[in-house]
């Protein structure tokens, strides 16, 4: 088969501009915004970041059979992808757009149902966006490249989008400082959706589509599937982990650390280390074994975050080390399941003679994206046990109960969760040797 265009493939993969941000600034900042800008309790804060991303997981399947629908329709997904995408980039302005209504209340409801229109947006634009790649190729290594460019735009992406709102936000400060990052995050999310509109335009649609199917399979799938439900369980837990401490790293920043604008640094240390060694942990894989690979990896990322307990006294430049180990963990976490997940398919479609892909390929994204979203629920949670008082111009005095909550909620709590996944690592389940 005829390989893509470098324009296909180059536009394509920019839709990361718009999935990258969205994954990563609500889950950096939106606690944050709703605590010290709106004055929103933490604990309804809490529930407001989580609450729309929990409707993003259950409406992906109808946003798939309405893609589905257009498809049959027209042949082609595009319109999907390019409204969806307007959408998510509106609407994530709006979020951050600051209501003014004078009253915590309403200015919560105001964002929790900006939030709710945005995450529905987003299943439009990312269902049909996962499918491409099936569609306009059908052939493996083009597949494999395709993926390749995408995850490549996808890193440089998050690491922007993840370093820069917050620079804007502290930069600017305040309100205005929020509602200019949502309309820089805005342009590039357009800026995204254009490119895959536009770089997509004429490639071809192939026969091969994605099966709708029913929750009985799911279920039945999942009831037999001992080794996926394992390796599907251990990603929850560590991924939780992990965004509760991104849920965590403004607060961090202010009151462990002393430094509002040291979020920004917190944040690429530990992003660009994780994207330096996830070419690595590979190899390490290849010659110790993935299982034995994610084992140190998991060890690694549980003890470097127990070790920012001591952000609290120790010097900025020793706690951005200890970020940057988190770093070199957390690359190894993403790495190894993703390694891992499709030789546990491959077994399976060999034992059972039955297709198990697309059904692992939905049920993974669902626990990543849960997985995400409960972590500032939790963080709030913390906030408030803590008796964290929100304010609206982010300099209320905090209580020692407070900060202690935010050192063990940005450290302890997530070192414990990537731990507690790491008896699931076992060979025997996991490992085909």
């Amino acid at each position: 088969m005829t390989a893509l265009p470098t324009r296909t493939r180059l536009g394509y993969s920019l839709g990361s501009l718009v999935t990258g941000p969205f994954g990563t600034v609500p889950g950096l900042l939106l606690l944050p915004y709703l605590t010290d800008t709106l004055g929103v309790a933490s604990g309804v804060a809490g529930a407001i970041v989580f609450v729309p991303k929990v409707w993003d997981v259950l409406f992906n399947p109808f946003a798939g059979r309405m893609s589905d629908s257009d498809l049959a329709k027209t042949g082609s997904r595009r319109r999907f992808i390019l409204g969806g995408g307007i959408g998510v980039a509106v609407l994530f302005a709006a979020i951050f757009a600051y209501p003014g209504f004078a009253n915590s209340t309403a200015d919560g409801i105001y964002v929790v149902v900006a939030f709710f229109l945005c995450a529905t947006a987003f299943a439009f634009f990312q269902v049909p966006f996962n499918a491409l790649p099936a569609e306009i190729t059908g052939n493996y290594d083009e597949r494999t490249r395709l993926t390749s460019w995408r995850i490549g735009v996808l890193a440089v992406a998050i690491l922007f989008s993840g370093g820069v709102a917050p620079l804007i936000t502290t930069g600017i400060g305040g309100v205005a400082g929020y509602r200019v990052m949502g309309i820089v995050v805005a342009v590039l999310m357009i800026g995204g959706t254009i490119a895959v509109f536009l770089g997509t335009r004429g490639a071809p649609v192939g026969a091969e589509r994605p099966q709708t199917t029913r929750f009985s399979e799911l279920w039945a799938t999942m009831r037999s599937w001992r080794s996926f439900r394992w390796l599907l369980g251990l990603y929850f837990v560590q991924s939780l982990g992990i965004s509760i401490v991104l849920a965590g790293v403004s607060y961090a920043a202010k009151y462990i650390i002393g430094d509002e604008s040291a979020k920004s640094l917190l944040f690429a240390a530990v992003v660009g280390p994780a994207l330096l060694m996830m070419p690595v942990w590979p190899r390490i894989g290849a010659r110790w074994g993935k299982v034995a690979g994610f084992r140190a990896a998991s060890i690694v990322l549980s003890v470097a975050l127990l070790c920012l307990l001591g952000a609290k006294v120790l010097p900025l430049w020793v706690t951005l080390l200890v970020a940057a180990l988190v770093g070199v963990g957390y690359g190894g976490v993403q790495v190894f399941p993703l390694a891992i997940l499709p030789d546990l398919i491959e077994d399976e479609e060999k034992r059972t003679g039955e297709r198990r892909a697309g059904i692992a390929a939905g049920i993974w994204t669902a626990g990543d994206t849960l997985g995400l979203a409960l972590g500032g629920g939790i963080f709030g949670q913390i906030l408030a046990a803590g008796d964290y008082v929100s304010s609206t111009d982010a300099n209320a005095a905090q209580p020692g109960s407070a900060i202690t909550a935010i050192l063990v909620g940005f450290s302890v709590l997530p070192a414990v969760l990537v731990a507690l996944g790491i008896p699931l690592l076992r060979k025997s389940v996991l490992d085909r040797t």
